[in-house]
């Protein structure tokens, strides 16, 4: 089976209502589709994060990943991976990264369709059928109604996890932790995530509120390449500290994991280089005993389909993230759903069972929200 044809398709809709993080809010938000094609007839599809700027990831794929993956065997996951992290000389991530991303996810498509197996098996299945899932993400606006009406919808669809945003300053962070702690009950699994938008000192100060209020996990609550800083937020108060959406390799994570100044590890397999490269990270996490945890966002279809796998197959998988706002490049993209809150069974998801990633693109809105 041989490779004969890439196609890339950048894609935007406008930012939905209720999605507010502790950083400045975008107008819209964007992913790349890569489609790959062979010789006898098998389409591959997959997905790349592309926050800003689709038509730079589009122009990596068509002019630098292309001429690499013509006529190349798609089971030759691991050496195409590895030729085009090189296309750039000396440390690469960001837009090259998150554009082999959508590469990736769509070789792997192809391996489970040419072998009529879903991802998970070809990543070697943990057995896990269904996952435990949390609602993401209750928002960060000023309007503790709407932050408590978010709360309650999530908990009615059954989730017995939730997903909290936060920003600055400390006391309306924690004033808002406190009200979905209280509206959400003391038997719920409860999540922060920061954006990191703290300092270290005033993230300590966050995290011992936290921990006051039995919050499972304090998320990104700084910036992510301050090291240090992780760790003596770790030192100095017992909680959970999650991070990792925003690495994009193996070595990249190696560093944050190698201290243990985390406890959970959440790459973004359409940003940290698709499914190969999640998975490296993941079985790194697992090495130095952290688990791992999908992360989502403001992705669609293809990876929250992909993320499934991975939490399928992980032997340190925690919990996968469920996003509630209604992002149409995740609702509208695929003819079917998949990871949806609509599917829980228990607080839980099923892994989709279907070649491949389990999923078909749907024509209509890969033409609806091409940017041209």
């Amino acid at each position: 089976m041989k490779i004969t044809d890439v196609r890339s398709y950048p894609l935007t809709t406008s930012t939905p209502a209720g999605s507010g993080t502790s950083q400045p809010n975008r107008s819209h938000i964007s992913i790349i589709v890569v489609r790959l094609e062979t010789d006898d007839g098998l389409l591959g599809w997959g997905e790349g994060l592309a926050r800003h700027s689709p038509q730079a990831h589009a122009a990596i794929v068509d002019n630098l990943f292309k001429p690499i993956l013509l006529g190349q065997d798609p089971f030759e996951v691991e050496r195409l991976w590895q030729e085009m992290y090189r296309v750039y000389t000396g440390k690469s991530g960001g837009v090259c990264i998150e554009a082999m991303a959508g590469v990736d996810l769509a070789l792997w498509d192809l391996m489970g369709k040419a072998l009529r197996q879903p991802v998970h098996r070809l990543l070697g299945s943990s057995g896990r059928t269904h996952v435990d899932t949390y609602g993401g993400s209750i928002s960060w606006t000023p309007d503790d109604s709407l932050a408590e009406r978010q709360t309650l919808a999530r908990l009615k669809e059954g989730f017995k996890a939730l997903k909290i945003k936060i920003g600055a300053p400390v006391k309306a962070a924690l004033a808002r932790a406190n009200l979905v702690r209280k509206v959400a009950g003391p038997d719920i699994k409860i999540m922060a995530d920061a954006n990191w938008i703290f300092d270290v000192d005033d993230a300590i100060q966050v995290a011992k509120g936290l921990l006051e209020l039995d919050y499972f996990w304090f998320e990104e609550p700084i910036v992510p390449e301050d090291i240090v800083g992780y760790r003596l937020i770790n030192s100095a108060v017992p909680i959970r500290l999650a991070a990792g959406e925003s690495e994009f390799t193996a070595q990249g994570a190696r560093e944050l994991l190698a201290d243990r100044s985390v406890g959970v590890m959440m790459p973004d397999c359409a940003r940290s280089g698709g499914i190969s490269e999640t998975r490296k990270i993941a079985l790194l996490a697992h090495a130095f005993h952290v688990s791992y945890a999908t992360h989502v966002g403001g992705s669609g279809m293809l990876c929250q389909a992909a993320s499934l796998h991975l939490a399928a197959a992980m032997p340190n998988f925690l919990i996968h993230e469920c996003v509630a706002f209604p992002n149409p490049l995740r609702l509208d993209l695929t003819v079917e759903i998949v990871g949806e809150g609509s599917m829980l069974v228990n607080g839980k998801l099923p892994v989709p069972q279907g070649p491949g990633l389990g999923v078909e693109i749907n024509s209509e809105a890969l033409e609806h929200y091409l940017v041209r």
